[in-house]
């Protein structure tokens, strides 16, 4: 079985933040009744007085807000669907996992388009609440073990912040170049090692530098 990250590893951007925008133009209203919000999120989390997985339910709050959302996610992957990598569809398996942090309801239709498995970050858009962990970097691997989930053959993803999960695999591959190369999983430095292990407890991603 392989397993797959998301955004940046087999789809070009993030979808969240993409269905976002696609979502602010469409729906205007959102520039009243969702940037203010999530702005002044942003600073105090910048400010240290807002938690990371406050930061995350107000990144993800538009999706309360969206009336007609099975119709706008079914036309924003309708169009971006081609930014999927050319490399994963030329492998692509019905045994793959997709895991990703972003909203399930997001990567559940590209997910049956692609005909994969998936897992990703169960979000209540009625609620506007996670009803499970966020599906990040050391969540991720928490999921396959809890799940008995068979060995991982290969692991890719975009950031170091995954590592848990590629020390879960028989073989980790880093993608790079906004994800269109694939390179073996680097091996760590103390240094790089520490940097992970920070990046991880605040859950934003790192990357390595594109050589």
């Amino acid at each position: 079985m392989n397993v797959y990250d998301f955004d940046g590893t087999i789809f070009y951007s993030d979808c969240s933040i993409g269905f976002a925008l696609w979502c602010l133009k469409r729906h205007p209203k959102l520039a009243v009744t969702y940037l203010p919000g999530l702005i002044r999120t942003l600073i105090q989390h910048e400010l240290g007085k807002a938690p990371n997985y406050k930061l995350q339910r107000k990144m993800f709050s538009y999706l309360t807000m969206i009336d007609d959302f099975d119709e706008q996610i079914e036309k924003y992957w309708d169009k971006y669907e081609s930014r999927i990598s050319d490399w994963y569809l030329a492998q692509k398996s019905p045994d793959d996992l997709i895991i990703s942090a972003s909203p399930d309801c997001i990567i559940g239709p590209i997910a049956k388009r692609l005909g994969v498995n998936f897992m990703a970050t169960e979000y209540d858009r009625e609620f506007g609440v996670f009803t499970n962990n966020l599906m990040y970097a050391k969540e991720k691997a928490k999921y396959i073990f809890d799940h008995g989930f068979p060995m991982i053959d290969n692991f890719y993803s975009d950031s170091l912040a995954d590592t848990p999960l590629a020390l879960c695999a028989e073989k980790a591959h880093l993608v790079k170049d906004h994800a269109t190369t694939v390179v073996d999983w680097p091996d760590l430095d103390k240094e790089t090692t520490e940097k992970v292990k920070k990046k991880i407890d605040t859950g934003w991603n790192v990357h390595l530098k594109d050589d």
